[in-house]
């Protein structure tokens, strides 16, 4: 059986891409925070050192808004921490594997804010560009290992982390699309399962799924 890891699994997107490759008959491991921190190296170390498998997608993420003259230190290293540094300590613990193998595929979550950031999202947005730049580097590293690495940007999701975004703030967003509509969950959970199981010569990309020009 396939098996996929998927941290932030308890969140909006990460719940729809557990549905997603449950209902494919997939074997399916959600991760919530209470079940991986993935800040903690020796934790992450240890949780996949237990079973193969084919597919991780690191959904894992948090948001602290805020200029960079206003942000804490502690804001500044958690978003680093969860965003990019947690990504890329899964990403570390599964390649030997998949080497191994000689058989894999990561999707990093990037976001919209990586290439086009709205003021007052500067660690958010460093962290999730930092995530373009490791795509690209694994990518080119372990092709030859026959491991894939992507990068999926959702774009705006009505998501519970998205929750406390003002009216104000959703309209301006909404605006910017210019089909007049956000992208889902469910559609970019969709879109995860066939970049996975029918564009097997796809790697090193990134992939925009909103309507934002």
């Amino acid at each position: 059986m396939k098996r996929v890891i998927i941290t932030g699994g308890s969140g909006g997107l990460g719940s729809a891409v557990s549905r997603v490759f449950t209902d494919a008959g997939w074997r399916v491991d959600s991760l919530a925070s209470r079940d991986l921190d993935v800040t903690d190296p020796r934790a992450v170390t240890a949780y996949f050192r237990a079973e193969p498998l084919d597919l991780l997608v690191c959904c894992a993420g948090v948001i602290s808004d805020g200029p960079l003259l206003r942000l804490g230190e502690e804001d500044w290293d958690r978003t680093l921490a969860v965003n990019f540094k947690g990504a890329a300590a899964c990403a570390r613990a599964v390649i030997p594997g998949m080497a191994g193998r000689r058989e894999g595929h990561i999707v990093f979550i990037s976001s919209h804010s990586a290439i086009h950031p709205p003021a007052g999202q500067a660690a958010y947005a460093t962290a999730k560009a930092a995530l373009l730049g490791l795509t690209t580097d694994l990518a080119r590293l372990h092709g030859p290992d026959n491991i894939r690495i992507n990068a999926v940007l959702p774009g705006f999701l009505e998501t519970p982390m998205t929750a406390a975004v003002s009216d104000k703030r959703r309209e301006e967003i909404l605006a910017d699309h210019c089909l007049g509509r956000f992208n889902t969950p469910a559609a970019t959970a969709k879109f995860i399962h066939d970049l996975h199981h029918h564009l097997p010569h796809t790697s090193g990309q990134v992939f925009r799924l909103d309507n934002r020009p």
